[in-house]
């Protein structure tokens, strides 16, 4: 499976570690998605720019658009399951160095649709 492209912006080397803030550039269409995991995070923004994306946060399924924000809480289990062609976001993290973990699924999640729409 094939990654999104990332381009870090300077955020971690100005602020010494403390933030990360990165675009997020949907390449290839979705097919498993990101999976279930976590990041050990003292904070965690998304800021979608374009296009759509489909979480799931816990059970719960997020549709986030253009022009939304989302603080993904400290831990909280999520999968990034669907996007359209054009999604691109900004990730803003801190600390700048976080783990994310695996973890066991939380539920079943809906399958993607696929850039055939």
């Amino acid at each position: 499976m094939h990654g999104p492209a990332r381009r870090h912006l300077g955020a971690a080397e100005a602020t010494r570690c403390k933030v990360l803030a990165q675009p997020v550039i949907a390449h290839y269409a979705p097919e498993k998605g990101t999976g279930w995991h976590r990041h050990e995070a003292g904070f965690h923004l998304v800021v979608m720019l374009r296009g759509w994306a489909r979480f799931m946060y816990e059970d719960q399924e997020t549709l986030v658009s253009a022009g939304d924000c989302v603080h993904q809480r400290p831990g909280v289990r999520h999968h990034l399951f669907d996007y359209s062609p054009d999604r691109e976001y900004l990730e803003i993290v801190g600390p700048a160095e976080f783990k994310t973990i695996d973890v066991d699924p939380v539920c079943a999640v809906p399958s993607p649709r696929g850039w055939g729409l």
